[in-house]
């Protein structure tokens, strides 16, 4: 009976502090989203060059792609914050550290994505007076953004979990928050903090993954559409 009573009390402590949580999933969004475009702002630009550019930047940005996915996030975000001080500021600095890392998985969606587009489109682009940029701006690129929604699901859900790595540099997302509120001593709720913790980063990718997958079939290629 006793420990059925602490049991009651830990979740009534959860829910007592939901505000809390919720402010952190928040901040675990709001870093999410802000790394995702980044890495898209760099990552797309990448493939790009992997795919059209010159030798040398092509094996440039490859080179450096290599580096980036090889290197554990958690040390990136270590050299960016501590040894090379990027910036004052934790959250700006969590999200130099994911954006890059996503950029060298996203240079790769898209290269993919690029390269699946028939070189047959781009010869016919050209035969219509299309400069080499435009038939690639106005042919391919539409097509591959298509194509690569799949491979950008999944590396936003990856994003999305890794912000808790931030941890180490003390933002105040979602699992930082869960960890602070059984940290302070105010309960023995730690099973039941880190279960709510982990129950919302469920919800998070479910949407997640729900929302891109409709947003993956309504722009889907048409089949037989090279």
């Amino acid at each position: 009976m006793a420990a059925i009573l602490l049991q009651t009390a830990d979740w009534l402590f959860v829910i007592d502090n939901l505000g809390l949580l919720l402010g952190g999933t928040a901040v675990t969004i709001a870093l999410t989203v802000a790394s995702i475009l980044l890495g898209f702002a760099i990552g797309f630009p990448a493939g790009a060059i992997e795919v059209y550019g010159s030798e040398r930047a092509s094996r440039l940005v490859e080179q450096v792609g290599v580096v980036l996915r090889g290197t554990p996030l958690l040390v990136i975000i270590m050299i960016l914050y501590f040894g090379l001080s990027v910036s004052s500021s934790a959250f700006v600095t969590a999200t130099i550290a994911l954006g890059l890392r996503s950029a060298a998985y996203q240079s790769q969606i898209f290269r993919g994505a690029l390269q699946s587009v028939d070189d047959g489109q781009l010869e016919a682009a050209r035969a219509v007076a299309m400069s080499r940029f435009e038939a690639i701006r106005y042919v391919v690129v539409p097509q591959a953004l298509r194509r690569s929604v799949p491979g950008f699901q999944n590396e936003f859900t990856i994003v999305l979990k890794d912000t808790s790595i931030a941890i180490v540099i003390g933002i105040g997302e979602l699992l930082t928050t869960g960890q602070n509120l059984y940290e302070g001593g105010q309960s023995t709720a730690a099973l039941e903090i880190f279960l709510a913790v982990s129950l919302v980063y469920f919800v998070l990718t479910f949407a997640t993954n729900r929302s891109l997958d409709r947003l993956s079939d309504y722009y889907a290629v048409p089949e037989g559409t090279t």
